[in-house]
C-alpha cells in the first residue's frame, strides 16, 4: 500500500509552528508495514489544497491529512476534499450533540461556526475527537482512503493510535515489527563502529541509528506475519545488549525522566534537587511524570550566590576559593539541598550555559553535576559545546542519567556506589 502525508496549515509554511506531525505519521505507519512516498505541505487555501489532493490520489492508495478541521473560515480541508471526490457534506446529528455537550462540560458557550465541524462527507466514517472539537473522517472509494486528521498534536496522536491504527490494520497483509532501543553515554559513530558488522550485512532485521539530543536511539525493525518477531530479531537484540548493555537505558523506547522516575518511584527513596545554569529543566522532565510527587521532595533554582549561601548553604569561602562553577560548589548545593528539604538524595548542577560567561579556564559549556547522599557526595565534570538550550539540555539528561545509575545501582545491592 502506497500511503503520503498532507500537511495543511500556513503556519507550517511560515515556521511558526513544527512540523512533528509528519514525523510522528511516518514513524506510525511504517510500524504498520505501510510504505510512506510522499510527504506535503500546503497552506490554507483551497486552490492550492486541491492541486495537492488531486495528485495525491493519482500516486497514493492511502492518503492522510492533518489540520484544517477547525470552526474557522480558513480550515477548509472537509470541504475541499469533499469537492475533489464529489461527496456531498451533510449533517451529523450525533457528532453536533457531541459538540454540544462538550462545549457544556468546559462552560462555554457553543458558537455557530463549530456546528460546522459537525459535517461531514457523505458515507463517511466518523472518528469522535476526545480531546477536541474537530472530528476526523475515514472516506473510502474504489481507488483511495483518505483520512483527515485534526492538526494539534495531542488530538491527532490519540485519534490515530486509537481509532486509525486499529482501522488500517484490518486493512494491511502483514506489518512490520519495531524495537527502539535508547543508549545514554555514547555516541552515534561509536554505537555504529560496535555494530558494524551486523549494520553491513544486515537484512531482517535491519537496524539504523538516531542521533538524539545527547542520547542515541536504535531501531531494530523485522518483517512479520503474525505480530511477533523471529529468532534473527531476538538474537540480534541480544548481540546489541552484550556489546553495548552498559549504555542501554531502555529497550522500549522510553525517555530517560520516565526511566529514571520510575526507579526512584519503586526505590522508595526521595530526591531534592538545586539547579544553577539548567534553571529548572531537570524537574521539569522529573515532574512531567505522574506519582513523582511521592518522591521529589523540592527543588531549588539557585542562580545567585546569594540564594547559594543563604539558602542551600554554601559556604562563602567555597564561592570566593573555587567559584560559583566549579566541583566544591556543586557538591555543597547538593549537600545544601537535601540537608534542607531532608531528602535521602541531594542532586545539583552549576555550569556555564553561555553564550557569555566563560573564561579560558572556565569556557562557555563547562558544567559541574553532583550528587550526595547520608554517606558519601561526588561530582562529574561534564564538557558540552552549542547554544545555551543546547548545553542546558545536555546538562539535565546527564544529572538524570547519573542519578538512574547510582539508582541501579544502589538497587543491585552493592554497599557503595563508587563516586
Amino acid at each position: 500500500m502506497k500511503s503520503e502525508i498532507v500537511c495543511i496549515g500556513t503556519e507550517i509554511l511560515l515556521g511558526n509552528i513544527i512540523n512533528t506531525n509528519s514525523y510522528f505519521l511516518s514513524e506510525a505507519l511504517a510500524g504498520l508495514g505501510i510504505d510512506v512516498y510522499y510527504h506535503s505541505v500546503v497552506g490554507d487555501n483551497q486552490r492550492r489544497l486541491e492541486e495537492v489532493l488531486n495528485t495525491s490520489l493519482k500516486r497514493s492508495d492511502l492518503i492522510i491529512t492533518t489540520g484544517g478541521l477547525g470552526p474557522t473560515a480558513d480550515d477548509l480541508t472537509k470541504e475541499t476534499v469533499s469537492k475533489v471526490l464529489n461527496k456531498k457534506l451533510v449533517l451529523d446529528e450525533e457528532e453536533l450533540e457531541r459538540l454540544k455537550a462538550f462545549f457544556l462540560k468546559i462552560g462555554r458557550e457553543m458558537t455557530k461556526n463549530n456546528i460546522k465541524q459537525a459535517y461531514l462527507p457523505e458515507g463517511s466514517i466518523r472518528l469522535p475527537n476526545l480531546n477536541g472539537t474537530a472530528p476526523g473522517v475515514i472516506i473510502e472509494t474504489d481507488r483511495n482512503t483518505v483520512i483527515m486528521l485534526p492538526g494539534p498534536p495531542n488530538e491527532m496522536k490519540p485519534m490515530f493510535e486509537n481509532q486509525v491504527i486499529p482501522y488500517l490494520r484490518k486493512k494491511s497483509q502483514g506489518s512490520l515489527f519495531s524495537q527502539t532501543i535508547r543508549f545514554f553515554g555514547i555516541g552515534e559513530s561509536s554505537l555504529e563502529d560496535c555494530l558494524q558488522d551486523i549494520i553491513v550485512s544486515q537484512s531482517d532485521p535491519t537496524i539504523a541509528p538516531y542521533a538524539g539530543e545527547g542520547e542515541v536511539k536504535l531501531r531494530i525493525t523485522t518483517k512479520t506475519s503474525d505480530g511477533k518477531p523471529g529468532e534473527a530479531f531476538n538474537k540480534t537484540i541480544e548481540i546489541i545488549k552484550e556489546r553495548l548493555g552498559k549504555y542501554i537505558y531502555s529497550i522500549q523506547d522510553d525517555t530517560i525522566e520516565n526511566v529514571t522516575a520510575g526507579i526512584l518511584m519503586k526505590s522508595g527513596l526521595t530526591l531534592s534537587i538545586a539547579e544553577s545554569c539548567t534553571g529548572g529543566r531537570i524537574s521539569s522532565m522529573l515532574t512531567s511524570v505522574p506519582g513523582i510527587s511521592k518522591s521529589l521532595e523540592g527543588t531549588v533554582i539557585s542562580y545567585s550566590n546569594s540564594v547559594k549561601t543563604k539558602v542551600l548553604g554554601v559556604r562563602k569561602e567555597t564561592l570566593d576559593t573555587f567559584g560559583a562553577v566549579s566541583r566544591e560548589t556543586a557538591v555543597e548545593m547538593a549537600e545544601g539541598v537535601r540537608n534542607l528539604c531532608s531528602s535521602d538524595i541531594g542532586l545539583s548542577v552549576t555550569g556555564i550555559a553561555g553564550p557569555s560567561g566563560g573564561t579560558d579556564e572556565k569556557p562557555v559549556g563547562l558544567v559541574y553535576i553532583a550528587l550526595s547522599d547520608p554517606d558519601c557526595s561526588g561530582c562529574w565534570e561534564k564538557r558540552f559545546s552549542g547554544n545555551r538550550e543546547k548545553i542546558q539540555i545536555y546538562s539535565a539528561k546527564n544529572a538524570i542519567n547519573i542519578l538512574r545509575l547510582y539508582l541501579e545501582h544502589r538497587a543491585s545491592g552493592v554497599d557503595k556506589f563508587s563516586f
